[in-house]
C-alpha cells in the first residue's frame, strides 16, 4: 500500500475532541488530542454547542503542538460525519492552513478513517486485504468490508440507537457517570451477571443492530 511521499497534517474534529497528528509515510510522529470529556460530564453527555466553542479555543494551540514547528506537505481533515458546528472549525483550520501555505487538502469520512487507521504504522501489504472492520462509536454502529484500498461494503448497521449512545444514556439514568461505556464497565466488574435478563434485539434480524430497547 502506497502512502503521500511528504508530512501530513491530520485535523479532527468531529465531536467532542479536538485533534491533530502528523504523519510520514503512513508513521504517527505525533498525535495531540484536547478532550472535552471533564466539561461535559456535567451533562452526562456531549452539548453540541458547548463543544463547537471548545474546539475554537483548542484547535489552533493542538495543531501547533502536533507540528512542532515544522511545515506539512498536504492537510487532511475531518469532513463527515459529525457534529455540524465542531465538524465547521476543523475545516475552516484546515481551509485556512491550505491557502495560506500553498499546499493541498484532503476531505476524509471519518469512519474510513476509523477503518484505516489499523494500517497505520507500517507499510501494509496487499495480502492485509479483505478485512473486516466493527466501528462501534456515539454516533455509529457498522459493520464493514474492507475488499481493498478505497471500496467498502457495508454488512451490517443499527436500524435506531448506537451502542455508545445506549451506553451514555443508560449510564446517565443510572447516576453511573460519564463517559458511558466506561462507567458501566467499572461498576459491571463488582455486578451480579444473573440478576437481570437484558433483551436481546433483533433475533429475527441477524444481519442489524438495534440498541433502543435495551436502552429503554
Amino acid at each position: 500500500m502506497s502512502w503521500f511521499p511528504g508530512l501530513v497534517l491530520g485535523i479532527e474534529s468531529s465531536c467532542d475532541e479536538t485533534a491533530a497528528a502528523l504523519l510520514s509515510g503512513g508513521e504517527v510522529l505525533t498525535n495531540v488530542i484536547a478532550s472535552q470529556v471533564e466539561m461535559h460530564t456535567q451533562w452526562g453527555g456531549v452539548v453540541p454547542e458547548a463543544a463547537a466553542r471548545a474546539h475554537v479555543e483548542s484547535v489552533l494551540p493542538v495543531i501547533e503542538s502536533a507540528l512542532g514547528g515544522r511545515r506539512p506537505d498536504a492537510i487532511a481533515v475531518t469532513n463527515r460525519p459529525g457534529l455540524l458546528g465542531s465538524l465547521s472549525i476543523g475545516l475552516t483550520a484546515a481551509k485556512s492552513l491550505s491557502l495560506a501555505w500553498e499546499i493541498p487538502m484532503l476531505g476524509v469520512h471519518h469512519i474510513e478513517g476509523h477503518l484505516m487507521s489499523v494500517l497505520a504504522g507500517s507499510d501494509v501489504p496487499a495480502a492485509a486485504f479483505p478485512f473486516l472492520g466493527l466501528v462501534v462509536s456515539g454516533g455509529h454502529s457498522e459493520l464493514v468490508l474492507c475488499p481493498e484500498p478505497g471500496r467498502y461494503q457495508l454488512l451490517a448497521e443499527t436500524l435506531d440507537d448506537a451502542a455508545g449512545e445506549a451506553f451514555d444514556k443508560g449510564a446517565r439514568l443510572m447516576g453511573l457517570g460519564y463517559p458511558g461505556g466506561r462507567a458501566i464497565q467499572e461498576a459491571a466488574k463488582t455486578g451480579d451477571p444473573t440478576r437481570y435478563s437484558l433483551p436481546r434485539s433483533l433475533t429475527h434480524d441477524p444481519n442489524h443492530f438495534s440498541f433502543s430497547g435495551l436502552k429503554t
